[in-house]
């Protein structure tokens, strides 16, 4: 496992060196065998929770998937729990099954995961740690097919979509499936010969099947960034380290004049942000947001117009208090998602 700075990782090729010898590598036929094992060290300077615990991460898809790749990387130790969806991952920390559950909620091809956000959103879970994984996509089949004998692949739809100009030069015919583990299960359990799976490297260990490309993906840079949740605690929690927090602000009509006094409120007390997107779903002809209501009575209230706003710091900074209080004077309503620490690596699987 091997951690790097964020969007500028060291001792690797530069962004531009990157795309510019980024065509995809078809490789010779690699076995998974039971000495070819991945190693997961967990993250080296940043707070987890207690490895002694067997905790239980929730997370949408197969064993293999990335959500579980991001769960393993966050807490090494924990016991994983497969979930058909987002929304049944999320039902399974609320009535107990799980300990956390693990979203992805950002993508460098893909922008924000609304959806999933909109999920948090309905639900009364706390964000209590981030992990950024680099999304790295391989070419799988099942062991001595070669890649002339393929004539389809399947993976989930964003994953096709990435990888979109290499299934071209292979001219492989793209079927959607729900998620890449999914897809290696299926063509483990069918014994598909003509078809080929996209999914991570580390599905492809844990199935036994061959690589027969590997870094399919047509963005050189492909990182996913990652939440995990938990129901709310009583006790008061600290961050060790560098803290972030969450939010999202709700008005109704004028974005702008809002958006300007929340970056006022935060800049006048020298608080960075690290992310601020408004979302107004009225734009493409959506229906308002619903956001559940922790104070009143767990009740959920409608909004057209949101921020969503990460920055530095802790909800126990006096700055941050009064920052919040100013928003919290201006707007309609003022939610916290988390406080965490604030994990600026992006890591990488490798073999």
């Amino acid at each position: 496992m091997a951690a790097v700075a964020h969007l500028n990782p060291p001792n690797s090729p530069s962004l531009s060196e990157r795309r510019r010898n980024h065509n995809f590598r078809l490789l010779s036929v690699v076995s998974a065998s039971a000495n070819n094992k991945l190693r997961v060290n967990g993250i080296n300077g940043f707070p987890s929770d207690d490895p002694c615990l067997s905790l239980r991460v929730a997370f949408q898809g197969s064993h293999g998937a990335y959500s579980e790749f991001a769960a393993k990387t966050a807490i090494p130790n924990c016991a994983t729990l497969p979930c058909r969806s987002f929304s049944d991952a999320i039902a399974a920390v609320e009535n107990g099954r799980a300990d956390r559950a693990v979203l992805p909620v950002e993508s460098t091809m893909e922008g924000t995961a609304l959806r999933n956000y909109d999920l948090l959103l309905r639900r009364d879970l706390r964000i209590t740690q981030e992990i950024s994984l680099f999304v790295h996509y391989c070419l799988l089949a099942m062991p001595g097919v070669r890649t002339t004998e393929l004539r389809r692949v399947i993976s989930h739809p964003m994953a096709l979509a990435h990888c979109g100009r290499a299934i071209s030069q292979l001219g492989l015919r793209r079927e959607p499936v729900e998620d890449t583990a999914g897809a290696v299960q299926m063509l483990r359990s069918h014994r598909l010969l003509d078809t080929a799976a996209i999914a991570s490297p580390r599905a492809g260990l844990l199935y036994g099947l061959d690589v027969l490309a590997d870094g399919l993906q047509d963005a050189s840079w492909n990182v996913t960034r990652f939440l995990l949740l938990s129901k709310p605690v009583t006790a008061a929690t600290t961050v060790a380290g560098k803290a972030k927090t969450s939010m999202v602000v709700a008005h109704r009509g004028g974005s702008m004049m809002v958006l300007l006094k929340v970056l006022s409120a935060f800049s006048s007390r020298n608080i960075n942000l690290t992310k601020l997107e408004v979302n107004n779903p009225s734009i493409e002809g959506q229906g308002p947001v619903m956001v559940l209501d922790v104070k009143a009575m767990g009740s959920l209230r409608a909004f057209s117009h949101l921020i969503y706003v990460d920055f530095e710091g802790s909800t126990e900074d006096l700055r941050v208090q009064e920052a919040l209080e100013e928003i919290a004077g201006f707007s309609v309503f003022v939610r916290i998602l988390g406080c965490y620490a604030a994990d600026c690596n992006v890591y990488d699987l490798h073999y």
